[in-house]
């Protein structure tokens, strides 16, 4: 079973910034991508950033070149940096990870964390 522990959500005003953190924990994990997700009220859950086992990365247009996402695959921990934080950022963040599991792939959520920019 895999837990998913995300961190570092609050508030800041316009132009600040946050980090946010997010950690997967289990027996024997085998982690192919890391990633962070985003909702708005009544609306779905949309791809933010995410980060495979490679290295290699991708992002939402809406947040390239304000937005990084890194991680430490020793520890399972993926980080996500906001800078230039607008209100329309103003969202419940959620980490997702996919692992290969005995039978395939699978995917485990975090319980979220908000994130609100406001003056």
């Amino acid at each position: 079973q895999v837990q998913v522990v995300e961190s570092g959500g609050g508030s800041v005003q316009p132009g600040g910034s946050l980090r946010l953190s997010c950690a997967a924990s289990g027996r024997s994990l085998s982690i192919k991508a890391m990633g962070w997700y985003r909702q708005f009220p009544g609306k779905q859950r949309e791809l933010v950033a995410r980060i495979f086992s490679t290295g290699s990365t991708n992002y939402a247009d809406f947040v390239k070149g304000r937005f990084t996402i890194s991680s430490d695959n020793a520890k399972n921990t993926v980080y996500l940096q906001m800078n230039s934080l607008k209100p329309e950022d103003t969202a419940v963040y959620y980490c997702n990870v996919d692992l290969l599991g005995k039978y395939g792939m699978y995917d485990s959520w975090g319980q979220g964390t908000q994130v609100t920019v406001s003056s």
